[in-house]
Parts: C-alpha cells; sequence; structure tokens
C-alpha cells in the first residue's frame, strides 16, 4: 500500500461564501433540498433547481418567485456559470454525472449521498444576534449538529457569553424577567443581560439570573435606589438615563412584561425625551404563567371564551380604581388578579354585590413557577378568610372562574 494511502486525511479548509447575487445549482427536489435551500435563499443566491419533481414545499418556493425550477432531469451542461452545486436526487448515476461536470469547470459540488465524493461540505450551522456558527467534524454530521446545538443554545440564552467589542450600542433594554423561574426568560433577554454593564433589577424579577452575571456588571436593586426628593419611580428612570449617558448597556430588568403593570412606557417615555435608544423586549406574563403552572387554564372550551386580567392594588370602592368592578362581575369568563391579596375580600364582596355567584372558585397561587409555589384554594364568598387563615402572601395571582374547578395541580 502506498504512503499517500497511509496518510492521514487533510481536515477540510473553512471559508464563508458570499452567493448573493451568484448563481447556485440544486439538483434535486426532495426532502434534502427542502432543507438546504432556505439558507441558500438567505443568502441571496440565484437559485436553479433542477428536478423533475419537488416537494410541496419546494415547490411553494418555486411559485413565490424564490427560486427557478427546471421541471426536467439533470443534462450535461447544466453547471454553466454556477458558483456552487447541490447534490440532492437518490439517483447516483446522476449524482456522480452532476460531480464530474463540476470537477470539470472548478465548481464547488456538494453530495447528500457520498460525502466522500463530494469537493465541499456543508457545516452544521446556526445563527444568533447577528452571529453565524458552522461546524464541521468531518463525516460525523450528528456530532456537528450536537456542538452547533450547544454554542448556539448557550450564546441565545446568555450561559456563553459573547459580548459585543465593536458594535455595542449603549442605551437601555426594558426586559420583562418573565414570572420568577429563570428559565422562562425569553433567550433574548437572557442574551441582553449577558451583555450589560448595569442591570437594574426589580424585586419581582427572576433574581438567580443575577448570579451568572460576569463580575463587572453592577447590579442595582431598583427597591434601593436612594430616591431623596423624587418619587421611586421618578429615580429609577434617572437612574436608567444617568448610566446609559455614560455609554453603558442597562438592562432593566422587570417581573412578568414591562408593559404589564409594570411601568415600561413610562420608562420608555423618559428616555425617549432625553433621546437614549430604548428596546423592549417582552416577557412572559404572570397572567397566564403562573395560573398554568398551577394547573389552571385561564380558558377552556366549554367553560371559558375569554379571561380578563385586573390590577387589584387598590380596592374597588377607591377612586383611583380605573376598574369597572360591576362590569367585571357580569363576565362570565375568568378573572386574573395580580397585586390583589390583601384586597381580595373587598373584590370579593364586590364580585358578589354585581352579581357573582359566591361559589365560584377562587385559586390563589403565590410564588409561582419557582421552587416556594403553593396553590391554595377557596371561593369568593370564604377567599377573604382562607387568605388570613392559609397566611397567603404577596406575590401571588388570584384566579376567578369555574376554570379553576377543572384546573389540577401538576404532578
Amino acid at each position: 500500500m502506498s504512503e499517500q494511502a497511509h496518510a492521514p486525511e487533510h481536515p477540510a479548509y473553512p471559508v464563508g461564501l458570499r452567493l448573493a447575487g451568484r448563481r447556485v445549482i440544486v439538483v434535486g427536489g426532495g426532502q434534502v433540498a427542502q432543507r438546504r435551500l432556505p439558507a441558500l435563499i438567505a443568502a441571496g443566491a440565484d437559485i436553479v433547481l433542477v428536478s423533475p419533481s419537488a416537494t410541496a414545499s419546494v415547490e411553494a418556493m418555486a411559485a413565490s418567485g424564490e427560486i427557478r425550477w427546471e421541471q426536467r432531469r439533470y443534462a450535461d451542461g447544466d453547471l454553466a456559470e454556477a458558483w456552487y452545486v447541490l447534490v440532492a436526487t437518490a439517483d447516483a448515476t446522476a449524482n456522480d454525472q452532476v460531480s464530474a461536470e463540476a470537477e470539470r469547470r472548478r465548481i464547488w459540488c456538494v453530495r447528500s449521498d457520498d460525502a466522500t465524493a463530494a469537493t465541499a461540505w456543508t457545516p452544521a450551522t446556526g445563527r444568533s444576534d447577528g452571529l453565524t456558527v458552522a461546524v464541521l467534524t468531518g463525516r460525523d454530521p450528528r456530532r456537528s449538529a450536537a456542538v452547533r446545538d450547544a454554542i448556539v443554545e448557550g450564546l441565545r440564552d446568555g450561559t456563553l457569553a459573547a459580548r459585543h467589542h465593536r458594535t455595542k450600542t449603549p442605551g437601555v433594554a426594558l426586559v420583562g424577567g418573565g414570572p420568577g423561574d429563570p428559565d422562562l426568560i425569553t433567550v433574548r433577554g437572557r442574551r441582553l443581560l449577558a451583555e450589560a454593564d448595569v442591570v437594574i433589577a426589580d424585586r419581582l424579577g427572576p433574581r438567580d439570573l443575577l448570579d451568572e452575571l460576569p463580575p463587572h456588571v453592577e447590579v442595582i436593586d431598583a427597591a434601593k435606589i436612594p430616591y431623596g426628593r423624587f418619587m421611586a419611580q421618578e429615580a429609577i428612570n434617572n437612574a436608567l438615563i444617568e448610566h446609559a449617558k455614560a455609554g453603558k448597556a442597562v438592562v432593566r430588568l422587570k417581573g412578568g412584561d414591562p408593559f404589564v403593570f409594570g411601568r415600561g412606557m413610562e420608562e420608555a417615555e423618559a428616555l425617549a425625551a432625553e433621546g437614549i435608544p430604548c428596546t423592549v423586549v417582552p416577557g412572559i406574563s404572570s397572567s397566564i404563567s403562573v395560573p398554568g403552572a398551577a394547573g389552571i387554564p385561564v380558558t377552556h372550551r366549554g367553560v371559558a371564551h375569554e379571561f380578563t386580567v385586573v390590577s387589584g392594588h387598590v380596592a374597588p370602592d377607591d377612586e383611583r380604581s380605573l376598574a369597572d368592578w360591576t362590569a367585571l362581575a357580569r363576565l362570565r369568563g375568568t378573572l386574573v388578579v395580580l397585586m390583589g391579596v390583601d384586597k381580595i375580600g373587598a373584590i370579593a364582596q364586590t364580585l358578589i354585590a354585581g352579581g357573582r355567584d359566591p361559589r365560584t372558585p377562587v385559586a390563589l397561587v403565590q410564588e409561582g413557577t419557582t421552587a416556594a409555589q403553593r396553590r391554595v384554594d377557596a371561593t369568593l364568598a370564604t377567599v377573604a378568610q382562607t387568605v388570613i387563615a392559609e397566611s397567603v402572601r404577596p406575590p401571588a395571582v388570584i384566579v376567578i372562574g369555574e376554570v379553576v374547578a377543572i384546573g389540577t395541580p401538576p404532578a
């Protein structure tokens, strides 16, 4: 056996192809083409598909004008003027013919059936925040995909820190942290946390995420900002503005969603008045997620066709209340009350007086989605006494309606 036969195989040379406006030939319109075509379309390639048939999804790409489809078998000469070729048919003879033409024309050719006969390999590719990750492991595509997935997931959820050094723009991100479980923050929110210089956090934000931040990140507890002559919200607004104007990337980490009783718009308006860029990252609202975590669907076929979310931080008879509690009492669907633990007695009385059945089921879910979560059940008639007897404390989401009776705590 020759010395060359004993030599180790040379590794592939990684490169990024800029295919925008350049001719790419895809031979075969089956499942492989269906998976590969979207990336080629996204790259802006001038794609010609040569195949007598195609999947419904590939046909749709042709019908929409994203690719040109020549509905026939491959013929010698089809690769003229091409920059890149993808061979994806089940016909080994045809694949060999395409490969041979590509070799003659010195066109990089990928083969789905036989990587050893190809002159190029398609890496396992993923994207996150403008970054493309491409992984090649020779002839082990499953390992390539696993490594790709691990890297992209880490970049998206912030566990793999890759901070911007050239393109990071100072400003503020209003990030909804979700109901409490750190795994329920959005991937974008977690990524922005990983890139922050300053984090101003609410008491109800996912506190466990703060422990994951790099040591250089300044974490400010919004509840401990010295207010002085300012109201609490004004002081928070001023802190956001001050740090952003100092050229720092600031994250305002809130519980739930920034715009669901979170005063997010007040902060966005204050930043806009100062000309400071502001990004709003929605969060999972506790009004839906906490009941769900306790086994309660806020809507259910044949039981509730609507749900209403209302703030209970002021009593129904308080002149500051903006809710029409009489109208709410007449609704047949689910009522979700946030920030209402200490006012639930007055709320229940008002709903009953407005016509709601005193036997209507009520569930109070305390510390929802966290390790300390607990659910306490009652009715409108008994909920005030139950809150006292069971020592229910904020934060707790209160669910009122027949869905409580059909919901059972998850195992």
